[in-house]
């Protein structure tokens, strides 16, 4: 969940929300701040490699700005059925501008964000080049995925 922003947000918007960073500063730092703002961010501090995501839990699952290729399975399997996904982050097509990160390992392949979430209703998809190049998706899990 990094400092928050977006959790924030949701809080604001009045979801009953959830922030997860490996970085227990941060967590701390996004509480705090929503705190401050009289809302609720329930923040976990966890490394989502090695503790698992509550299956079937989360109506809306957020993830900006951010490639972590083995937490697919986990995103997908904690999103209930008729749940959103809402996810952007760099294509490989960012290098070009000389800017952001540059490693494969952080960068998505074209169409590997949809593909990703082949077995989700897929509401909306983007690949953009400009002013970042980036994927973006919003999908909805269906009983069936």
């Amino acid at each position: 969940m990094g400092r928050g922003r977006h959790a924030h947000l949701l809080a604001r918007a009045g979801f009953r929300t959830f922030g997860v960073d490996v970085k227990l500063d941060a967590v701390i730092d996004a509480a705090a701040r929503t705190r401050g703002d009289g809302l609720l961010v329930r923040g976990w501090c966890a490394d989502l490699t090695k503790i698992r995501l509550p299956a079937g839990f989360f109506d809306l699952v957020l993830v900006t700005r951010y490639l972590q290729r083995d937490l697919f399975p986990a995103i997908r399997e904690t999103v209930k059925a008729g749940g959103i996904v809402v996810y952007e982050t760099f294509t490989v097509n960012q290098r070009r501008l000389g800017f952001g990160p540059t490693s494969p390992d952080h960068l998505l392949e074209p169409g590997e964000l949809r593909k990703l979430f082949e077995t989700f209703e897929v509401m909306f998809y983007e690949e953009v080049d400009a002013p970042e190049a980036v994927a973006r998706i919003v999908a909805r899990r269906t009983r069936s995925s």
